[in-house]
């Protein structure tokens, strides 16, 4: 028998399943997208969840039709906030001496600081600058770029060269022309 509670149930089982399908869809995506950023597991997990937390509490006018750029735009910003906050611990921590750690001859610690690099570059950056190499880097194309941003689409390739000419400014100002070997 159709009852009218079960007619005001239905509507909140439908958001929790709307809800779920979008968590299972995309968290891999927001994980490995976190990951490659802030570059700790845990910290990944942390961020991650706390981008589906925000989805979930965010009005659904917030995020409607276009799930999956909210959830990449907010959980870059929330991974560069946190890379941010790692890079000032960072400078606290080292303000004694004036120069970066000597590189050992060994490959992997030279790309370790190498990627170390990246990420305070790209702190130092508009912060929607580095959101748009990182939203590229993970692989999403212009016309997403365009949309988790709110930006015309036809300008994103523009806007993804200046902020590549600004990385490589800001990276030369601090560390020198990159050794290509």
């Amino acid at each position: 028998m159709g009852t009218l509670d079960e007619a005001i149930e239905q509507p909140a089982i439908e958001e929790e399943t709307d809800f779920e399908s979008v968590f299972h869809r995309h968290y891999d995506g927001v994980f490995r997208a976190v990951a490659r950023i802030v570059r700790d597991a845990g910290r990944a997990e942390e961020i991650a969840a706390e981008t589906f937390w925000r989805f979930w509490r965010a009005p659904k006018t917030a995020h409607a039709g276009n799930a999956a750029g909210w959830l990449y735009k907010t959980a870059i910003r929330l991974a560069l906030d946190d890379l941010k906050r790692e890079a000032r611990r960072l400078r606290r921590e080292t303000a004694h001496t004036d120069r970066l750690p000597a590189p050992t001859p060994e490959q992997a610690h030279a790309a370790s600081e190498e990627r170390d690099r990246v990420r305070l570059i790209l702190t130092s950056l508009d912060p929607r600058q580095a959101e748009l190499l990182l939203l590229r880097h993970n692989d999403l194309s212009y016309a997403e770029i365009a949309t988790a941003l709110a930006l015309n689409p036809a300008s994103i390739g523009t806007l993804i060269s200046r902020a590549q000419q600004a990385f490589r400014r800001e990276y030369v100002k601090h560390y020198g022309e990159p050794n290509h070997e």
